[in-house]
Parts: C-alpha cells; structure tokens; sequence
C-alpha cells in the first residue's frame, strides 16, 4: 500500500496484449497529430502578445529558448515511449518508474494541461470564426460570441449598451462538432486531422515565402528592445530586454506541448516502439523551424509595436496591402485550431483510459464503445465541460493554467527517465536519449525555470488544483488501484512468460 509502489513492467505488457483499441496510425500518421496539435494558436494568435508586449523582433530568440527547452523533454518522452508504449503518455512513464503518487501528480497535471488548453483553442477558435463572418459582412451579436465580462467591454468600445447574459455559441458548438468526431474512432479524427494540417502547413509556407519579399530589417532594429517593466494585476512584469525574451518564451511555450500528445496515442499506433519516439522528435523539430521563420517574418513585415495582438499573422499581411491573403490566413486559422482542439481532446480521453485501466479513476473512464472501439463516456464528458467552460469563461483566465501544468509534467518526465535509467539499465529501449542525464538535468532545470516567470496568481490556482488532486488520491485512488492486488501481476507475468 505504499504511495511509491511502481507498476511492474509485465502489467504494461500485459495492458499491450490486451489493448481493445484500433492500431491504425503509421508513423506519419502519429507526427501529423502531433503537428496538428503544436500548430494553431501559439503561430496564429500568441505570436502578436509575445512580440508587442515581450520580445519584439527577439520573439524568434523566444521561439528558440522554447523550442530547445521542448526538446530536453521530448528527447527523454521519446524514450520512455519506447519502453512503454502505452496510452497514459507521462503518467504511465511515472507509475513505471518512480510510483504512484508521482505518477498521480503528473496524470492529474495532464488533465489541467489538456482540459485548459482544449478550453483557451475553443475559444480562440471561436474568435477567428467570428473574424472569418466578418470578411463575409457576417456579425454575430456581441453576446452570443463573448463571455459577459468581454461582452461588456467590448461595447464599451464600441459605444453601444452592455449585455447582461452572454454566451459563447461558437466555442461551444465547435467542442460539440469535435466530440462526434473522436467518438466515431481514431481514423475518422486522424483522416480529419491530416486533411487540416495539410492546409495549415501549406499557409504557414505562404506566411513566410510570401512575406520574405515584404520584410523591411529596419523593422528589426533593434532586436532586443531595451527593458521595461509595467505592472499588471499589482504583478510586476518585465517587458523587453532578456527578461521580456524569457517572459515571452514562457508564453509561446503553450506552443509547443501539442508533441506530448503524440506519446497518449501508443496505444493505436501500429508501431509503437519505433513510430512514437520518431514523430514526438519530428513534429516538434519540424514546428519549431516553422515557428522561427514565421517569428522573423512577422516581425520584418510589421514593426513590433503596431502588431495587432489579436490576429497578428493578418494584420500583418493587411499592413502591406495584401488585404487578400487575410482571407487564406483567416481559413487556415479557424481550420487550424479545430486539429488542434482534435488532438487536445483525444489526449485528455486516452489519459483518462490510463488511469482507469490502473484503477486510479472509475471505470467509468475506460468503457470503450461496442463499435468504434473509443472511450465515449469519457469523450461525452470531457465535450460537455470543455463546452460549458469555453462557453463562458474568458481566454486569458486558462491559458496560463495550461502552461503551468504542462510545465511541470515536463519536468517530472525528465526526472523519472533518468530513474528508470538507473534502475532498469536492463530494459530493452529501441531509442535511448542521448547523453541521458546531461539532457534530462537540463530538461528538469529549463522547465522549472520557465515556471519562476509565471503570475503568482496563477501559481495560487495550481497549488489549489495540486491539494484537490492529492485530496482524490488518497480518498479514491490509492483504495482502487490495481497494484493492491499484487497476485494479479504475478499471474500476468507468468502468463506472459
């Protein structure tokens, strides 16, 4: 009944033998989710409050420091998906190697970070949408695509009288429209998702080669603004110089964490051991290059300070008289932040699936559907909160959120391979991390150190998600957990022997 209890290896072995899911993804198939997931609201939408407020034209030393910082994580994922390829990503990785409690911490973080990103993509999603009617002369009543809060700002500025109930509608259809999707089964969402990053990479190339002949390097001077500092919610904060680069690195952090979710979907892969690994590397590396030239573009097409915070990517094309190209960056948004939503979603189920099949949540969370062979009730319910949350809740409350739970995963992830290392150097791993404990050391440091630059209000928030998550272990997990019937396990071993 020990709370570091680990789970044997066999049981993971056993959970593979016994998957009811359908292995359908190929290589390719896994790095396309995992590039719908990095690609949509951090390039689209984040890009312009990082560089306007932040980092200026060192928004892509930011993208940089994020993306190096990403990969120490993803090296050490990369490897635990290789030794375990299960669903359950992270926690699964942690129950294995350093036990329960730790694994808890790390599943119940995973749910914030993909609750709260799944969340901020659906409304974010809905704010393109609106802007994409607009170009059509299409204007939807500012209650029915707000939360009231920026309901009634919003008509503060435009002189006209406050609403007093309103209701995101589009956010709230868009999760409804992506949870008949997961349901219907894996190849439905990943034939949807490959379809959308197709677009969203062919866009993203017209970004940046059409926007290469419009840069002016006079925009780019100087590349690190000199510091500031301004204070926000009695928080101070710093903008420009390194700080400001640091402070915007932790911003379009919330880029990056889609390549985790590559790692929930072993359990449909074809080729796990091999395939997981590859495309948690590949998409993230191949984003990230992305990323920077798009950073650079932005930012010599625009000088920093006029980039609108809201759609920099249009407005930028929109400065230059490319009022047309609006249009195709406005359609691959609103279609790139729906994959994105996809893949949030389908990671959440699958950690759910995890722990359930581990006993640490009700079974509720593991009934697959007779048909599609999918987790409905769960992707029933997590549709129905992410709903009702985005459809009244505003942006900025639960991005940072995200960020903070993605950013302590990361870290414990890396702590955990370099146990498992040493504890099991006898285990087979088709892919072993380079220089194990001098990139996992720098993974632990790096994430942790982007965590110092987030609002204390929100480490408040976290703390309290953290004593809620440790309040659910002890009074339902650590009584449910299979790994209290130790004989189970034996008879599992031996029947895989």
């Amino acid at each position: 009944m020990s709370i570091w209890r680990v789970k044997p290896v066999s049981a993971f072995e056993a959970d593979m033998k016994k998957n009811d899911l359908k292995r359908v993804l190929t290589k390719w198939g896994l790095t396309s989710l995992g590039i719908g997931a990095i690609i949509g609201g951090g390039i689209f939408t984040l890009t312009g409050i990082a560089a306007h407020d932040y980092a200026g034209p060192a928004l892509a030393l930011s993208f940089v420091i994020a993306g190096v910082g990403c990969l120490f994580a993803s090296l050490c994922y990369a490897e635990f998906a290789s030794v375990l390829p299960v669903e359950g990503s992270a926690y699964a990785y942690a129950y294995g190697t350093v036990g329960e409690l730790f694994a808890w911490f790390i599943g119940w973080n995973l749910i914030l970070e993909y609750m709260m990103g799944a969340t901020t993509v659906a409304v974010a999603w809905s704010g393109y949408f609106v802007k994409l009617l607009h170009l059509f002369h299409i204007d939807i009543p500012l209650w029915l695509c707000n939360d009231l809060a920026t309901a009634i700002e919003k008509a503060k500025i435009a002189g006209i009288e406050a609403p007093t109930f309103a209701i995101n509608l589009p956010a709230l259809i868009i999760t409804l429209i992506v949870t008949s999707i997961l349901i219907k089964g894996i190849k439905e969402a990943a034939k949807t998702n490959n379809i959308i990053v197709i677009i969203k990479i062919a866009v993203v190339l017209f970004v940046i080669i059409v926007g290469a002949f419009y840069i002016d390097t006079a925009n780019w001077q100087p590349f690190i603004p000199a510091e500031t500092t301004t204070i926000v919610d009695g928080v101070e904060k710093v903008n420009f110089g390194f700080g400001g680069v640091m402070t915007a690195a932790t911003i379009v952090f919330f880029a990056y964490i889609g390549f985790d979710a590559v790692s929930t979907q072993a359990g449909e892969a074809i080729n796990p051991k091999k395939d997981v690994p590859f495309a948690i590397v590949a998409s993230l590396v191949i984003c990230t290059i992305l990323y920077i030239l798009v950073s650079l573009v932005l930012t010599g097409m625009v000088k920093y300070d006029v980039l609108d915070k809201s759609a920099p990517v249009a407005s930028a094309f929109a400065e230059n008289g490319l009022g047309w190209a609006v249009f195709i960056i406005t359609i691959a948004a609103t279609a790139g932040l729906t994959s994105v939503m996809l893949v949030m979603m389908l990671g959440q189920t699958r950690i759910f699936l995890g722990m359930a099949k581990d006993g640490l949540l009700p079974p509720f969370f593991k009934d697959l559907h007779a048909n599609f062979k999918t987790p409905y009730k769960s992707t029933y319910l997590v549709g129905a909160i992410i709903a009702v949350v985005a459809a009244f809740t505003p942006i900025d409350k639960v991005s940072e959120m995200c960020s903070m739970g993605t950013l302590l995963a990361f870290a414990m992830v890396c702590v955990a391979v370099m146990i498992l290392r040493y504890k099991k150097p006898e285990l087979e791993r088709p892919y072993r991390t380079p220089a194990i404990y001098l990139v996992g050391t720098l993974g632990v440091s790096f994430n942790l150190f982007l965590m110092l630059y987030v609002r204390k209000e929100t480490w408040y928030a976290f703390i309290v998600w953290g004593i809620i998550g440790i309040a659910v272990y002890f009074l339902y997990s650590k009584k449910h957990a299979k790994l209290n019937n130790p004989e189970e396990f034996e008879r599992l071993d031996n029947e895989r022997k």
